[in-house]
């Protein structure tokens, strides 16, 4: 299978519709793209949940870390990813044993072995090598 993004009106409808964003590989450190759109995502009126295994527990633009995406208890819209491509397979496992709605892995990030797992598990809300922050300004 060759993964093929939705149109630009459907990843429309899933910023429009979405109210909660984990954001996984959220770095605490401000220069990094991560920090800078999860802040752009609050200033929107996004409710962030970071997700970072080396900072659980800790606190991100006012938020509590979390381990895993499986750890948020709360309902997901959106699963924001800036984790390097060879890390989404193993994000797309944890991604179908939840409820979260989209995975979405930010510019530069794509997977076909993870497009295919999420297929198997028929989750077809599936955005790559898009970044969140260009869809919103549009």
């Amino acid at each position: 299978m060759t993964f093929k993004n939705p149109s630009d009106l459907v990843i429309q409808d899933y910023l429009k519709n979405a109210k909660n964003i984990a954001v996984v590989g959220l770095s605490d450190k401000e220069d990094r793209t991560s920090h800078e759109i999860a802040r752009i995502l609050q200033n929107q009126g996004y409710r962030i949940f970071p997700v970072n295994p080396v900072l659980a527990g800790k606190q991100i633009l006012g938020e509590t870390v979390y381990a895993s995406i499986k750890d948020i208890s709360e309902p997901i819209d959106i699963v924001d990813i800036f984790r390097r491509s060879e890390f989404l397979p193993e994000i797309a496992e944890e991604f179908v044993e939840t409820d979260a709605k989209v995975f979405w892995a930010q510019l530069g990030l794509e997977s076909e072995k993870a497009a295919d797992i999420l297929a198997q598990h028929h989750r077809d809300a599936v955005v790559m090598n898009r970044c969140i922050k260009i869809e919103l300004a549009k």
